[in-house]
């Protein structure tokens, strides 16, 4: 079972930038996060869970809703069993805490049923 922690959150001004990051422990091949998915969401209060990047670690592959593609990047370094969420742009409607998860596959409803593991999140505020 992998074990998840986000960090990195804090306060930003509106237009500027942060970076989170997610470290991984244990998993079914040792330390490495293959073949899990892992995904980012938010969750601002009193609104649902929303997914705002995955990446599939066994092809690739990384998932974006709109509302944020081009302005959020997933990315990740298996050596180091690392993933990051890079926020470009940041708006005061992007406050929320972010989580990151493991599932076993990516998809494009990002359905937080289907991530298996959570992190215990990072709270991100944007305000000036």
């Amino acid at each position: 079972q992998v074990q998840l922690v986000e960090s990195g959150g804090g306060l930003v001004q509106p237009g500027g930038s942060l970076r989170l990051s997610c470290a991984a422990s244990g998993s079914r091949s040792g330390l490495s996060l293959e073949p899990y998915a892992v995904g980012w969401f938010r969750q601002a209060p009193g609104q649902r869970r929303e997914g705002v990047a995955c990446s599939s670690q066994t092809d690739g592959r990384l998932y974006y809703p709109d509302s944020v593609k081009g302005l959020f990047t997933i990315s990740g370094d298996n050596a180091k069993n690392m993933v990051y969420l890079q926020m470009n742009m940041l708006k005061p409607e992007n406050t929320a805490v972010y989580y990151c998860a493991a599932s076993s596959v990516c998809e494009m409803l990002f359905q937080p049923r289907l991530y298996a593991q959570w992190g215990q999140g990072t709270q991100v505020t944007v305000s000036s």
